[in-house]
């Protein structure tokens, strides 16, 4: 099995966005709760939203990120074409604007 990363893209961070009504909130979770379920054992890292994110330089310079990441999850799959299938019924790309990006773990030789 081999590990792979899921970051999520989005036009605005979850702080930044409107607080959604109870009700909208409950069904989005449902979605996603149910995308969790279908992957089973093989999450490793439901993840979180994320925010705030700022670049560090070599030289120690800090500057706001310029990249619209909102969130993580880190889950195990065969192949990357099973990781990719998942990617595509993730509930994160009904919202508008959104899409994922999915990255596979590598070795580091010798460790």
């Amino acid at each position: 099995m081999s590990k792979f990363l899921f970051i999520y893209h989005s036009p605005m961070t979850p702080a930044e966005a409107a607080p959604p009504a109870p009700e909208d909130m409950e069904a989005a979770m449902g979605e996603w709760n149910a995308w969790g379920a279908k992957v089973g054992d093989g999450l490793i890292d439901f993840g979180t939203p994320l925010a705030n994110g700022v670049r560090v330089s070599p030289g120690g310079a800090t500057a706001p990120s310029q990249l619209e990441v909102s969130g993580y999850s880190l889950i195990e799959a065969e192949t990357s074409e099973a990781a990719l299938e998942l990617a595509k019924q993730h509930p994160h790309l009904n919202m508008p604007g959104s899409e994922l990006e999915v990255h596979e773990a590598q070795q580091i030789p010798g460790m």
